[in-house]
């Protein structure tokens, strides 16, 4: 794959150590000059400090072979003239940051898959690590859903009863789905007539917010 990487900050440069590592060719485009200096000791990588936001600058990357284009600046207009430069140059797979959330529409209508606000994603992953010790992997995606990896105590109201069971006690509230079960080093797809016992892990998706009692009255 040929990959152009527009920023060459914290996750800019994730993604150039990511890509090498799997051995695709990157190009990176940066207008700071110290920054694209950085890259350009630290990588084997053809790096252009220009503003990635012309559509000259992208050709320049390789834009009209390029596989994909991923843009991670901290400015929404900036990432948007990219992508609008990117599409133009017809690149397959065009993947924007999108710092302000009221914006990811936008983004999704030039035809860019959008991850919103990494900060606010991060500051989640490690602010849910925190205070849900019993919960693991969080992911908030588009809309407010989420998915996670929970640890079932020998203290959970579903031990010893089927899912059938637990959600026709109400046990497991609506809008909640088991996705896959951990148990002993196996993997398996629950069912309804799975039942759970104490260290099962649960892969669960939740069309809402995760929130404490949630977790307590799922995990015991």
């Amino acid at each position: 794959m040929y990959l152009i990487v527009v920023g060459a900050g914290g996750i800019g440069s994730a993604l150039i150590d990511l890509s090498l590592r799997d051995r695709h060719n990157v190009a990176v485009i940066e207008r700071d000059p110290r920054k694209a200096e950085s890259v350009t000791r630290r990588y084997d990588v053809l790096v252009i400090n220009a503003d990635a936001a012309f559509t000259e600058v992208i050709r320049e990357a390789g834009g009209e072979r390029a596989d994909a284009l991923i843009t991670t600046t901290h400015d929404d207009a900036t990432n948007l003239m990219v992508i609008a430069a990117a599409a133009d140059l017809g690149i397959p797979s065009i993947v924007s940051v999108v710092n302000v959330k009221e914006h990811a529409e936008l983004f999704r209508r030039l035809g860019a898959h959008v991850i919103e606000n990494p900060d606010v994603i991060v500051a989640e992953s490690l602010y849910n690590s925190a205070r849900k010790k019993k919960l693991a992997d969080l992911v908030t995606m588009a809309g407010g859903a989420q998915v996670f990896k929970l640890v079932i105590t020998d203290k959970s109201p579903l031990v010893g009863k089927a899912l059938r069971e637990c959600g026709e006690e109400g046990l497991i509230p609506s809008g909640i789905l088991f996705a896959a079960l951990e148990r002993a080093g196996e993997l398996m797809i629950p069912v309804g007539s799975t039942v759970l016992e104490p260290g099962d892990r649960l892969t669960v998706y939740t069309k809402e917010h995760v929130s404490d009692a949630l977790i307590e009255r799922l995990a015991g």
